[in-house]
């Protein structure tokens, strides 16, 4: 425990070099454990070789990407060397860094004992006094602490040590962007189905974990949807071209604003925001949207699999109430109970679907309609061509009619030569039937498949 009088000899080591805080800053967030920070700060300089303190920058900053100009291109401040120092104060470090030093300690029976400092761990402070005696002290007993100065190396917060040449003295705005990890961003989407299960009222929400080791005050925020390629560690790499080299103000908005970027989606926020370290802000995506859907129920025709899988599909269009990029990210569905109680129907996750782009949604397994199928005969034609029956089975023990898309693998070269239900080719390798099942009903498809292996 240090009272203010060893924390005062700190603070005034610290002071000794230039520090500056951030005037504006914008943030940008990729997917991808990704941040690019831009911060224009008024900066203090002498004319000619300087040194000046950058502080409270990302803990996890990437020093190699720090790029720095002035905003006013008629004065000239040249980086001559950077430090990035993120070996921060703590009692622990400090008493690491003050072995075979002198230090000064009060107990909380205000006991003084003063001497050499020869080891601190396991909770106790080991010190030679001066007339040679070995004193322990145990720690939890201690409530002043005075170290002559502050170790070299020491800070309160991550900062970057620029060594500078200027051509002017005076206070001017510096532009300093940087890259840091331990900041992420993903969609969560939820949506509401209606009580026919037609529609489905979706509201999307940008959420953003911030593990960087820095707090972004009132920042222009934007995130930006895509995969973006990023260079081995070894190489170094830049993303302010991301960067704007203005940040207005814009007025407040529900959501953020989304637009076409190089091969990517953006979207900014119109307002500033303030993300905290070690927090997970989300912020509405965009206006509450109800979109057509529809409800499939679908059967895999393979020997031992009885469940029929439910699925929910839309278009993504403005035809159907939605046309917007939509990012990766968790969908959960909701349907209203009579009493208007929300009840989790299932949840997803989603690519990056574009726009007029289909998408589809597994919510779970039907409980009242199953399948089954059965391979009732094997014919050998030839050494390369034998011949299949099957027998796929659905049954619908719900108190209403039912659609179930059946579908069935098929390998080699392969021809159905009869069937009991007309089927569509979907592939070099699947087929697939559309069975219409009323109440307490089944459905059955017997067909025969010819077989080719080279």
């Amino acid at each position: 425990m240090f009272r203010q009088k060893a924390i005062i000899v700190i603070l005034s080591m610290l002071v000794a070099v230039p520090l500056a805080a951030a005037d504006k800053i914008a943030l940008t967030v990729y997917n991808s454990d990704l941040g690019v920070v831009r911060e224009i700060r008024s900066l203090t300089f002498q004319e000619g070789t300087g040194r000046i303190g950058f502080t409270d920058v990302a803990a996890r900053i990437d020093a190699t990407s720090v790029t720095f100009e002035m905003a006013d291109q008629t004065q000239a401040v040249e980086i001559l060397e950077q430090n990035y120092a993120y070996d921060l104060v703590s009692p622990d470090k400090i008493y690491g860094k003050y072995i075979d030093n002198t230090i000064e300690i009060i107990t909380e029976k205000g006991e003084l004992f003063s001497g050499i400092l020869l080891s601190y761990s396991s909770g106790y402070l080991i010190i030679k006094q001066a007339d040679g005696k070995i004193r322990s002290v145990v720690q939890r007993t201690v409530r002043d602490v005075t170290f002559p100065e502050l170790p070299d190396g020491l800070i309160t917060r991550p900062t970057l040590f620029w060594l500078y040449n200027s051509n002017f003295s005076g206070t001017a705005e510096a532009i300093v962007g940087y890259q840091t990890t331990g900041i992420n961003w993903h969609a969560e989407y939820v949506g509401v189905l209606s009580d026919d299960e037609k529609t489905l009222d979706l509201t999307g929400w940008v959420s953003i974990d911030n593990r960087s080791g820095k707090t972004y005050k009132d920042a222009i925020l934007k995130v930006v949807a895509g995969d973006i390629h990023r260079a081995a560690p070894e190489q170094r790499g830049r993303y302010d071209y991301l960067m704007e080299t203005a940040m207005p103000m814009a007025k407040a908005s529900v959501g953020f604003e989304e637009k076409p970027f190089f091969e990517y989606h953006l979207y900014t926020l119109p307002r500033p925001a303030t993300l905290a370290n070690n927090e997970i802000k989300q912020i509405s995506m965009f206006e509450p949207a109800t979109a057509a859907i529809e409800k499939e129920l679908r059967y895999r025709g393979e020997p031992g699999l009885r469940d029929v899988n439910v699925f929910i599909k839309m278009k993504n269009s403005e035809e159907v109430g939605l046309g917007m990029p939509l990012p990766a990210g968790r969908v959960r569905i909701f349907k209203a109970d009579t009493d208007q109680s929300l009840i989790l129907l299932g949840e997803d996750r989603i690519k990056h679907i574009p726009r007029n782009e289909e998408v589809k949604l597994t919510i779970g397994k039907a409980f009242d309609v199953v399948g089954e199928t059965t391979e009732v005969n094997r014919r050998r034609i030839t050494d390369k061509i034998y011949e299949v029956d099957y027998s796929i089975e659905v049954r619908n023990r719900k108190e209403e009619a039912v659609r179930v898309v059946v579908s069935k693998g098929l390998s080699g070269f392969w021809d159905i030569l009869k069937t009991s239900v007309d089927y569509v080719k979907k592939s070099a390798s699947e087929v697939e039937w559309t069975l219409d099942i009323s109440a307490e009903d089944k459905a059955v498809i017997d067909f025969t498949v010819r077989i080719t292996r080279q």
